[in-house]
């Protein structure tokens, strides 16, 4: 499949069936995690995988929405800041959370590649699912990813067209 097609594919899936992801795919998209590039390579993040029972019951109540009861896979994406880059040059700027997320768009993409449905949470409660996880006080769940054979085809995308958020030369696109 084109790069193109498999970014317009992918798209939130709330509904999973109860069929385990099996260890080839969750491999597969750990490894896709752990290729994306990241600023000096320093890869200032850690995975903590999720999948038994008791645990993910125990993490969804970190979140709100019921659907993600049905995941049965969570991924969570967990920064360790003090082993980012930052700008330091220039403003100091951490790109701990960039890395991060880019780690976790791959992720996401990877699963779509395998017939899996995938969905981004930044909604949820971080000190409740620090301790639910174990995150040492050194690091910071940033991402929750749900993951799961999918149950419903997501929602149509709706985006703003190019003309909207492309500029070219400067921000005035002049």
């Amino acid at each position: 499949m084109k790069f193109i097609d498999l970014a317009r594919k992918r798209s939130s899936i709330r509904s999973f069936t109860d069929q385990p992801v099996s260890k080839t795919m969750l491999n597969e998209i750990l490894e896709a995690g752990c290729l994306a590039p990241t600023a000096c390579n320093l890869q200032p993040f850690r995975f903590i995988v999720v999948q038994k029972k008791e645990n993910l019951a125990a993490l969804a109540a970190c979140y709100p929405g019921d659907w993600f009861k049905e995941s049965t896979l969570v991924i969570a994406v967990c920064t360790q800041p003090e082993k980012g880059w930052k700008r330091s040059k220039y403003d100091g700027r951490s790109y701990t959370d960039v890395d991060a997320a880019i780690a976790a768009d791959h992720m996401t993409l990877a699963a779509t590649d395998l017939g899996l449905g995938s969905c981004w949470i930044g909604a949820f409660d971080p000190e409740a699912a620090r301790k639910t996880l174990g995150v040492p006080s050194t690091s910071e769940p940033l991402i929750l990813l749900a993951f799961g054979h999918p149950n419903e085809t997501g929602r149509p995308k709706v985006r703003k067209e190019l003309k909207d958020l492309v500029r070219y030369e400067n921000w005035k696109g002049e």
